[in-house]
């Protein structure tokens, strides 16, 4: 049995995956975040600097709190994307560890008279993950007292006589958190033994699938346009100007795109990544992520990718690579909606 198209894993690594996913869906699992990335932004005009380049309103952030936001060129295709957090005398960006090189280069690009200077803090911090219905108690019983805390609010606090910081998560689907630590903290192995389930990146990438969340790189690339990845969430309509805002605006004002990110059911082998939906003879979209989602319930056959507006009705025959599809709402309500929750 695979996890994914990519993954070449044994029967006994699809299990212990599968109980790893099951640990992320019911208790707590715990993991390190070695992919992510964080840039701090400081300097007079980094408020008003970041606000004219990012998608999403950075003006009118609030200490404590983030958004999730894209990164655009002049036309309106995405050249990354971010959360943006405001730590108060610093603006902080976390981002994939593959995006740092391009979205230093574009900030650099951007800074002609202005005071801000940008710093890559990435090797100084070490960041810890916990998810599930059960992580802030597990959080708690680490010794890491945090209030209740919104989507992408955050909260400085003391662990061992040491500051570090507990961000809360944005994945509508779960609770998630991250802790920003030193890199001498050993907290990945006092949440495990406060009672979290140490999970892999197999894991991790099966809950990503099935909460419907696209990946830069793999479902996102400077090809597409913001609205065609249904993130809503990292747009603004109304907080001034940014590169490439005029692009955005045009699409809301037409009202809709070409093509649109989706989930999809699939009956028969896993498409790869890559593969082209056909519907009819005709070329009407493509795969960008698929798994098997191990689950006690059943195994489920899903992946995400765009498909053309005209290609999304219930009477359009989908195939990809000889395999059924059906157009399915994100995420995945079978996954989070179980008998057992």
């Amino acid at each position: 049995m695979s996890i994914a198209t990519t993954n070449h894993a044994t029967e006994v690594d699809s299990a212990a995956v599968g109980r790893e996913f099951e640990a992320l869906l019911s208790d707590c699992g715990v993991y390190s975040l070695e992919n992510r990335a964080q840039i701090t932004i400081t300097g007079g005009d980094r408020t008003r600097w970041l606000n004219g380049m990012a998608t999403n309103n950075i003006r009118d952030l609030q200490p404590g709190h983030g958004v999730y936001a894209f990164l655009l060129n002049p036309q309106g295709r995405i050249l990354g994307d971010l959360h943006a957090y405001n730590r108060g005398k610093l603006l902080l960006a976390e981002t994939d560890r593959s995006q740092v090189k391009t979205l230093l280069a574009t900030f650099d690009h951007y800074i002609i008279m202005d005071d801000v200077e940008v710093t890559d803090i990435s090797d100084k911090q070490r960041l810890i993950g916990a998810a599930g219905p059960k992580s802030r108690q597990v959080l708690r019983e680490a010794g890491l007292e945090i209030p209740v805390l919104a989507p992408l609010q955050f909260v400085d606090v003391t662990w061992q006589g040491a500051q570090l910081t507990v961000a809360r998560g944005d994945n509508s689907s779960i609770e998630t958190y991250e802790v920003w630590a030193s890199a001498e903290q050993p907290l990945e192995d006092a949440l495990v033994k406060a009672g979290g389930t140490r999970v892999s990146p197999e894991a991790l990438e099966l809950l990503r699938i099935a909460s419907g969340i696209p990946r830069y790189g793999q479902d996102i690339h400077e090809r597409d346009l913001p609205q065609e990845t249904g993130q809503d969430r990292a747009l603004h309509f109304s907080k001034g100007c940014y590169i490439g805002q005029e692009i955005v605006e045009r699409i809301r004002s037409r009202g809709a795109v070409h093509r649109n990110f989706t989930g999809f059911q699939v009956q028969g082998k896993l498409p790869a990544t890559g593969t082209k939906i056909q519907s009819g003879g005709k070329e009407v979209g493509e795969i960008t992520s698929a798994a098997l989602l191990l689950m006690s319930t059943g195994d489920l056959p899903a992946a995400l990718g765009y498909l053309r507006r005209e290609a999304a009705g219930p009477e359009k025959q989908l195939l990809a690579d000889g395999a059924e599809l059906s157009v399915a709402a994100l995420p995945f309500a079978e996954v989070f909606s179980r008998p057992n929750q």
